[in-house]
């Protein structure tokens, strides 16, 4: 299949934004629950994202740049407040989906191998 440079290229850099396991935790974060019940996407502020994964803040702010700067997050000011909530649901549950397949056949490989030890 032929694809332009510039596709390779977006594709690349998604998929490095999304070799660090902090940024995947955040967008698992921010992917669950979807909404609040009334419609609107759910935010979460910078403070509370880096205390649930256990990340400094300001490990949490450069993951959560990158984000932003890729589109997969937007990101509201209040104050010195800043809330953060998914912007591409589609990418975000691609990837999702590609996470489960990979862990569905690792378990496969580790079944086998155990089958062959056995």
């Amino acid at each position: 299949m032929q694809r332009s440079p510039e596709i390779d290229q977006f594709v690349d850099h998604f998929l490095a934004l999304m070799c660090d396991r902090s940024r995947r935790q955040i967008l698992e974060l921010l992917a669950v629950p979807r909404n609040n019940g009334d419609g609107t996407p759910l935010e979460r502020r910078s403070t509370d994202i880096a205390k649930e994964l256990g990340l400094s803040p300001a490990t949490t702010s450069g993951h959560l740049k990158q984000l932003a700067e890729a589109k997969l997050v937007a990101s509201r000011r209040e104050g010195n407040v800043v809330y953060y909530r998914l912007y591409n649901h589609a990418l975000v549950r691609a990837f999702q989906e590609l996470v489960e397949a990979l862990s569905h056949e690792h378990t496969v490989r580790l079944e086998r191998l155990e089958q062959e030890v056995s």
